[in-house]
């Protein structure tokens, strides 16, 4: 039998090495999208981080009016978007730490805000069980995957 000049056998062969090139296509593209999170995952971390450090410097400055209890670190990431008034400059000019909080890549969910999507550990809290508190000390991927390098997100 032929099909426009194929056999069928032909059709059948063309169309088992189409599939067997998308079954490998597939997990591959997987990988780079993965690939691609993590990333993403890294830079959002590395710049709230030196946002947070940058708030610390500032603070241990003397730039940033300190009270008792304040362990010099934000009170929540919002205050490095809103920016804080500089305590040594003659017009109270702000400083500020990051232009937007960047969501986190490995959220699921993308309605609420880019500050939600992250954990939250606070300058008490034990680093083997982070906690949220009167300040942000750090902060962590909420997703519960393992990346590819074996260690997983929230431990990045």
């Amino acid at each position: 039998m032929r099909i426009r000049g194929f056999t069928l056998i032909e059709l059948l062969v063309t169309v088992a090495i189409v599939g067997l090139l998308a079954s490998i296509a597939l997990p591959m593209t997987e990988l780079a999208v993965q690939r691609s999170k993590e990333q993403e995952l890294r830079i959002a971390l590395r710049e709230i981080r030196s946002a947070i450090d940058a708030y610390r410097k500032v603070w241990d400055e003397g730039r940033i009016q300190k009270s008792l209890d304040d362990s010099g670190y934000p009170k929540s990431l919002e205050v490095l978007v809103e920016g804080v008034e500089d305590a040594k400059s003659p017009k109270r000019s702000k400083i500020y730490f990051l232009r937007r909080i960047p969501r986190d890549p490995m959220a699921l969910d993308t309605r609420s805000d880019a500050a939600d999507t992250w954990g939250k550990r606070a300058y008490k809290s034990p680093p083997d069980d982070p906690q949220e508190g009167d300040d942000v000390y750090d902060v962590y991927s909420l997703s519960k995957k393992v990346g590819l390098n074996g260690v997983p997100y929230r431990e990045w």
